[in-house]
């Protein structure tokens, strides 16, 4: 799987297109479909990873997970960015955001 193809299913994963995609990391409209044909500069490589939340490596193939990150995640800032929090396809409505969220710090906290 090439880093274009990569980057491209995981953006439908997320309900992303492209061309939002490359606007939420900065990046011209075009610029990640023309990674089709030339190797990404690895600073724009890196601000699609940041969006997408996964690790360059990732997006090069060179890992199987898609983030290795131990940072902690806001999660109300996780969730109420567009595209992030979807089951089958669809955004969740904000109720199910919220449920969404009690549970998580539910289990949060009884884990410590």
């Amino acid at each position: 799987m090439t880093t274009f193809e990569r980057i491209d299913e995981l953006a439908k994963k997320r309900g992303v297109g492209l061309r939002a995609l490359a606007s939420k990391a900065g990046l011209g409209e075009t610029t990640i479909y023309g990674w089709k044909k030339r190797t990404p500069d690895s600073s724009k490589l890196e601000a699609v990873a940041k969006v997408l939340g996964v690790s360059v490596d990732y997006l090069l193939g060179k890992d199987d997970k898609p983030s290795t990150s131990n940072e902690p995640v806001d999660l109300d800032k996780a969730l109420s960015e567009e595209g992030i929090a979807m089951f089958d396809g669809k955004p969740l409505s904000e109720e199910y955001k919220k449920a969404l969220l009690a549970m998580l710090r539910a289990n949060k906290n009884s884990g410590e």
